[in-house]
């Protein structure tokens, strides 16, 4: 009977336990390999939203650093002026990058949202020069 008693405290302690866990939160799911959405419990899709990426490029010592990147369409370019001199950001096509006169410690972003090389310079230095690859 005392075996019994035991026994079934256990099993209450280890509800209590797993109940008081899913109530703070702390159960995480398991980790997916799969792109596939995981289904919910009442068979509705789960879907989430890619946060829109962002890439950085830092201008010092009258350079652009990295001076040739790469990134996914959508994704916004990011440059950030670390000179004391001021600098722009110039597309070299029409329809690119097209910064007003960045001070140290400003910084000017452009979203890329077609394929292809942008090869791009500063207005004020034109031997600084940098590219962006922009993939699918």
């Amino acid at each position: 009977m005392q075996r019994s008693i035991i026994i079934g405290f256990v099993i209450v302690i280890a509800f209590v336990t797993i109940a008081a866990t899913v109530m703070k939160g702390n159960v995480q799911a398991p980790a997916s390999t799969s792109n596939t959405p995981t289904p919910l419990a009442t068979g509705t899709p789960v879907v989430t939203a890619s946060p829109a990426a962002t890439s950085s490029v830092t201008i010092s010592n009258f350079t652009f650093s990295p001076a040739a990147i790469t990134v996914k369409v959508g994704t916004s370019v990011t440059w950030t002026n670390q000179d004391s001199a001021g600098h722009t950001v110039v597309g070299d096509s029409e329809g690119g990058p097209s910064s007003s006169l960045l001070n140290q410690g400003q910084s000017y972003s452009f979203t890329f949202n077609t394929v292809g090389t942008f090869p791009y310079h500063c207005g004020v230095h034109p031997s600084m020069v940098g590219s962006v690859t922009v993939t699918e």
